[in-house]
């Protein structure tokens, strides 16, 4: 198993399909907590702000462990966000944890 980051850049005015997504989108992510391989996941709020309110999101990064990284492609290609069209790209990269 390795690290994999999944960064999804939203599409502009993204904020309704977010919010009707989120919660498939979450429960996957949980599935990866509860699998013990979720390193870190969140949104880039669009403002300085850690609730962006009607601004919304530029995108989210999630960090966790994958068998390869066609495994990781593939969970981030079935990722609601991304079939919902949230995201108007994602990348897929292999990822080395130094610190902490």
């Amino acid at each position: 198993m390795m690290l994999y980051t999944i960064m999804g850049e939203d599409k502009e005015n993204s904020l309704e399909d977010r919010i009707i997504n989120r919660p498939a989108h979450l429960e996957r992510i949980k599935c990866l907590r509860a699998e013990g391989r979720l390193l870190l996941a969140g949104p880039h709020p669009l403002i300085d702000a850690e609730n962006p309110g009607p601004a919304g999101f530029s995108g989210s990064l999630i960090v966790a462990e994958f068998i390869s990284l066609k495994a990781a492609r593939q969970w981030a290609e079935t990722d609601p966000y991304t079939v919902a069209g949230v995201f108007s790209k994602v990348s897929v990269k292999p990822f080395n944890k130094v610190l902490p």
